[in-house]
């Protein structure tokens, strides 16, 4: 089987694999549940880019100087991305309960670029282990699917927290995965030049995990302020971030094999 089919099948199954079963976990939830763990989802986001994404960024880049400026560039550009989400929303002269929505929509977006430029890279690591042998190609692509489920998972409750419907956050979801196919095809035809760009990707999915979360997300836990209420935020947090720990050991083993 040629080099390019099995990139072209382990990141276009694999994408979609890792999307249904974190919709297996996340459609289940309960309306009244989504609220709740919206902080496992922020636990997610944030274990996810200081566990994982910073650290590959970090070990792939000759310059620990110039992901750090990535990271900042990043959170910049996305400042900028929900300024201008925000006039053109004030533009179109919408109303409070518009508003809300809106506010919603932006963190969606965000999340859905972040993930996309994740998932890119996914492909492109995936492709080069393949161009080094098929084994390494298909552990290292297991590894990534295990690895992107527990973050999945955490989008998924985001964009049902930002008022999409079940099937519309699947369909985003599916979208996005399609990126590690892309990822994928453009290294083959071209690694060298790509993956250059590891690090920058690796950074700016860094960067729009981190300020969706500081930025967006961890704001609207504030509103309740109640001791068991804090207490719940910051268990589910943590949770998240135990889970991105726990199957990142178990990816990283894998791959060791």
């Amino acid at each position: 089987m040629p080099i390019l089919a099995w990139i072209i099948a382990t990141t276009l199954v694999g994408g979609i694999l890792s999307v249904l079963a974190a919709a297996a976990f996340a459609l289940r939830a309960r309306p009244t549940q989504v609220s709740l763990l919206i902080s496992y989802a922020i636990g997610t986001l944030l274990g996810a880019a200081f566990l994982e994404i910073l650290p590959h960024a970090f070990e792939l880049s000759s310059s620990a100087e110039h992901v750090s400026a990535t990271v900042l560039i990043g959170i910049l550009l996305f400042f900028v991305l929900e300024k201008l989400m925000l006039w053109r929303h004030h533009h179109e002269g919408a109303g409070e309960a518009q508003h809300d929505h809106g506010d919603h929509g932006r963190i969606a977006t965000m999340v859905i670029v972040g993930d996309t430029f994740h998932n890119c890279v996914d492909g492109v690591i995936i492709a080069g282990a393949f161009l080094v042998s098929v084994e390494l190609g298909i552990i290292t692509a297991l590894a990534i699917i295990t690895h992107e489920v527990p973050q999945e998972v955490g989008d998924f409750l985001v964009l049902l927290h930002s008022g999409y419907s079940k099937l519309q956050a699947f369909v985003f979801n599916i979208l996005s995965s399609i990126a590690m196919l892309i990822g994928g095809v453009l290294a083959y035809y071209g690694l060298q030049s790509v993956h250059q760009w590891v690090p920058l990707l690796l950074g700016i999915a860094a960067a729009s995990m981190i300020y969706v979360s500081v930025a967006d997300l961890i704001p609207g836990l504030h509103h309740r302020r109640e001791l068991g209420a804090t207490l719940q935020q910051v268990s589910l947090i943590a949770a998240g971030i135990a889970t991105i720990w726990v199957v990142g050991k178990l990816a990283h083993s894998i791959a060791a094999v």
